[in-house]
């Protein structure tokens, strides 16, 4: 068994993959165990051999493995092919647009090691002009989306502590975001991974939530810190903003009921009435919130079958 089991997945941004594996190579302690598994997601042709010979050059005293997928899976699918090969101790879910500035790894599983009342932490992130960005979060809810991250943390700063703050000492979160995770793969298992209904974002919330319901919490550990070039691997449209909206409401009828799902559909079903009216773009997300955003649209069912020639 190794110590940890590190999953990244690559879809067509290689060049970021790479120079993300590149960083765990550099700061990863040779006393730490590692097992390496990169998955690629449905990538081209051209990508998906570029991080080949790439990953094929490497010569350290760990395990790499690339694996391809022929369809992509989205985040959570994606993530869950890699689990299947893991066997480390502790699983490090890692996203490929990201720079390690430190020994994250040794960090957190010293951190897990001495606290079992966690079930995930994740590193201090900031982006590429060293500006902090937020670690810890709060659960999706009703209140956070109709009233606001500022509010929360204004009203309740013990439940809701501040997500932009430097904090020096571990801090405990609702959730930790999904650029960097890090789990007790027992934990993990024991709550059955990702959702794979999923296809993109909501899904560390989604997790967070069911380790919350075994007693498991979610830490920030300060002196572990990497640069996320936030959002370099997926590219922002109106598709995109659909996608998020669909998993939003999936997450909110899950954890909380059809009442707050009514309600949280309801308020963005007029809030994107009017913005639709400024801006025309936003006709297909009003149309979408109108169906009651059904996971049949999630772009989970648009992918199509690429045939692994090589």
């Amino acid at each position: 068994m190794y110590d940890i089991s590190v999953i990244i997945i690559n879809y067509n941004s290689e060049e970021y993959t790479i120079n993300c594996i590149k960083s765990l190579i550099k700061h990863t302690s040779p006393q730490l165990s590692c097992q390496y598994i990169i998955v690629d997601n449905g990538s081209e042709k051209e990508s998906y051999q570029t991080l080949k010979k790439y990953i094929d050059t490497i010569d350290i005293d760990a395990t790499i493995e690339l694996t391809r997928s022929n369809i992509n899976t989205g985040f959570g699918s994606g993530n869950m092919i890699g689990v299947q090969k893991a066997t480390g101790k502790y699983l490090a879910f890692i996203n490929n647009d990201t720079i390690l500035e430190s020994d994250c790894l040794s960090s957190l599983k010293n951190f897990m090691d001495t606290n079992t009342n966690a079930g995930v932490c994740g590193p201090q992130a900031f982006n590429e002009d060293k500006k902090i960005l937020p670690t810890i979060d709060h659960f999706a809810s009703l209140g956070r989306e109709i009233l606001g991250r500022k509010f929360l943390e204004k009203l309740n700063s013990k439940k809701y502590p501040k997500r932009k703050r430097l904090y020096t000492e571990p801090q405990q979160g609702q959730f930790v975001a999904g650029s960097f995770m890090f789990f007790r793969a027992n934990d993990f298992n024991l709550v059955g991974g990702f959702d794979t209904n999923i296809f993109l974002y909501y899904e560390e919330t989604d997790i967070c939530k069911r380790l919350s319901k075994i007693n498991k919490s979610a830490f920030l550990v300060p002196d572990a810190t990497f640069i996320h070039y936030h959002g370099a691997s997926t590219e922002k449209s109106v598709k995109i903003k659909i996608e998020l909206k669909i998993s939003l409401l999936y997450v909110i009828k899950k954890h909380y009921g059809m009442l707050s799902f009514y309600v949280l559909l309801t308020y963005l079903q007029i809030r994107y009435f009017f913005s639709s009216i400024i801006k025309p773009k936003y006709w297909p997300l009003f149309y979408t919130l109108l169906l009651q955003a059904p996971l049949t649209r999630s772009l989970k069912h648009k992918q199509q079958i690429k045939p692994i020639d090589i």
